[in-house]
């Protein structure tokens, strides 16, 4: 519902949107585009318009989000899968995570009141549910901020050659994220959105490069004979194989951060332009590099997979990259903190004022939030870990089932249309088990790898001082 203090589109405005909807939809009642308008979350007339963002930037704020974290950790995944089960799961996972980003954004433009995935859900499961939601989102992009500040401690300490404990580089990469997510809208962070994808495209792809220009991997023993460790098809355990299923499947489900930008879209029915330049490039990217890292480095890619190619690479990498790896850990805490502070602030006059409580309550939320994801990257200092854990605990209940239900609360007729109808009716109805057995299964198989990874030494003690990148 919308707010009272806020004014309706003026009628030169509403007749613009009027006539582009007949235009559209001939079937379409004159006066929907305006209502559309009126139940928007942010109005263009406020004295802060947060409705400044063309599908363009969107698109490129997409890419940031989707991207860095991914194209990192896939690579990791396909030595436990392989590189045909890799492949088809890097396929499979973008395809359907495409298609449930368009459920999600087609269900919220029909819904124009809903600013999260937690909105959302409340339409088709009350106010119970909508908390639930509203609590694994949160989870979620803290989780993910975790992941990003685990990664911009790495390329510190990489850089540095661990010259300071690991801690301090943490804390240092959450001050500067908690910064630079403090920033109000998507708009005026659009250009740091540019340059982070640059920066890390850049990054990877002069890894990509690199690894194909050694004779053997460089975390390999550098003499003698060694087993690389490439296989086109791997026969993983349970516990591995739904690590790597989630970390590839995680790397592409984040679409629900998505649904924020489109509140601050000039134009939110342009959502799915944004959507479909962001999957195409991604699952592009994402195929092409990690098929090559694990081609050439088998079972010694690093975790992330900046680290692959040896240490001058490593450094330059990291060099180019880091500003791509603040970028979407900004990103991820701006998300969760612009979730808190609509819920907190919205149909007051403080959503859109520079009020004091405005001020208080945004710059609380990003660095009490950042504070978290602190602990969080500290307490699982495994980057691939942290990811496949977001994957299974959030995202299989946010990405996969509760888009199936939105689906099915629009097209309920279909469980009684025809054959094809039917089939979609069902294939819905499938997200859910599906879903679930991702939840469950999926966090399983992490908290057996974490277990398994702190006996073996592979992850040291919680807020360890030890060097994280491999440099020393």
């Amino acid at each position: 519902m919308s707010s009272s203090i806020h004014s309706s589109p003026d009628p030169e405005k509403r007749a613009h949107y009027d006539a582009r909807a007949s235009k559209e939809d001939p079937e379409r009642v004159v006066g929907d585009i305006a209502d559309f308008e009126d139940h928007e979350v942010f109005k263009q007339d406020a004295d802060v318009n947060f409705r400044t963002v063309g599908w363009p930037r969107a698109s490129v704020i997409f890419l940031k989000v989707i991207f860095a974290t991914g194209v990192l950790s896939i690579p990791v995944a396909m030595a436990s899968l392989g590189a045909v089960g890799g492949a088809l799961s890097v396929l499979g996972w973008s395809a359907l995570n495409t298609y449930t980003a368009m459920i999600q954004g087609d269900f919220r433009n029909k819904h124009p009141g809903c600013h999260s995935i937690a909105d959302m859900a409340r339409e088709v499961g009350g106010n119970w549910m909508k908390e639930i939601t509203g609590g694994l989102f949160i989870i979620a992009y803290v989780l993910c901020t975790g992941s990003g500040i685990l990664g911009v401690s790495i390329a510190l300490n990489a850089l540095s050659t661990h010259a300071a404990c690991t801690v301090w580089w943490s804390f240092i990469a959450t001050i500067i994220v908690a910064s630079t997510a403090s920033v109000r809208k998507f708009h005026q962070i659009g250009w740091l959105t540019w340059a982070g994808f640059a920066s890390i495209f850049t990054a990877v792809l002069i890894v990509v490069i690199a690894v194909t220009q050694r004779d053997r991997p460089a975390a390999a023993p550098q003499t003698g004979p060694y087993e690389l460790g490439y296989y086109v098809i791997a026969y993983p355990t349970f516990a591995a194989g739904m690590v790597a299923s989630c970390t590839i499947f995680v790397s592409s489900a984040g679409t629900s951060a998505f649904l924020p930008v489109i509140s601050e879209m000039r134009n939110p029915r342009d959502y799915r332009k944004a959507l479909f330049v962001c999957m195409g490039i991604v699952t592009a990217a994402y195929l092409s590099f990690s098929l090559v890292v694990y081609r050439w480095c088998g079972t010694w890619v690093a975790s992330p997979s900046l680290g692959s190619a040896g240490h001058t690479i490593k450094m330059v990498a990291y060099g180019i990259g880091l500003v791509g790896l603040i970028v979407s850990a900004c990103l991820y805490l701006h998300v969760a903190a612009k979730y808190c502070f609509v819920r907190l602030l919205r149909n007051t006059r403080h959503l859109q004022e520079n009020t004091w409580q405005h001020w208080t309550t945004w710059l609380g939320l990003t660095f009490g939030l950042a504070s978290i994801s602190f602990i969080l990257a500290e307490a699982i200092p495994v980057f691939n870990y942290l990811l496949a854990l977001t994957g299974s605990i959030c995202f299989a209940p946010l990405a996969i089932m509760l888009p199936g239900w939105l689906w099915l609360h629009d097209h309920m007729a279909y469980m009684k249309g025809n054959a094809l109808q039917q089939v979609a009716f069902w294939f819905h109805v499938f997200l859910i088990p599906l879903g679930a057995f991702f939840c469950v299964g999926g966090t399983y198989g992490v908290i057996l790898e974490i277990i398994e990874a702190y006996a073996s030494g592979l992850i040291g003690a919680a807020f360890s001082c030890a060097d994280n990148s491999g440099s020393t």
